[in-house]
């Protein structure tokens, strides 16, 4: 399976500038983990995740003043809509994060996440459980 058939093509795009409260209504409203950070002016394409939004929390910073851009992560991997589920996997593990985005000609497509993944692997692995034998 490739990552085209997993990917979620609601992407959330957002400015550097969005405070990290504007990203997480966005985020919350369209039911997603992920935005999409475009600054073409500064770093080009960055992704705020929702435990970007929670670790600045965490430490007490303020939402409504904090903006996107001091929590992007601007040295992202992307994938390729051709990509197999397998490839994205080890690059998320190699990597240590959830989320990939989705390239096609230098665009934003989509986003994969774990769960995407999980979601198209769990029916594909799933295995009938054996009947348990009842001792006499």
């Amino acid at each position: 399976m490739l990552v085209r058939d997993a990917m979620s093509t609601v992407v959330l795009t957002i400015g550097p500038t969005h405070t990290l409260r504007q990203a997480a209504t966005l985020m919350s409203a369209r039911r997603v983990g992920a935005a999409v950070v475009l600054d073409p002016d500064g770093t080009g394409i960055g992704i705020l995740t929702e435990r970007d939004i929670l670790n600045s929390v965490g430490l007490g910073e303020d939402p409504d003043s904090e903006r996107a851009h001091a929590h992007t992560t601007t040295d992202v991997v992307f994938a390729a809509p051709t990509w197999t589920l397998d490839d994205a996997a080890h690059a998320m593990s190699r990597g240590g994060f959830r989320h990939l985005i989705v390239l096609e000609r230098d665009e934003p497509v989509g986003i994969v996440s774990v769960r995407d993944i999980i979601r198209c692997w769990a029916p594909v692995r799933e295995r009938p459980a054996a009947t348990a034998q009842v001792p006499a």
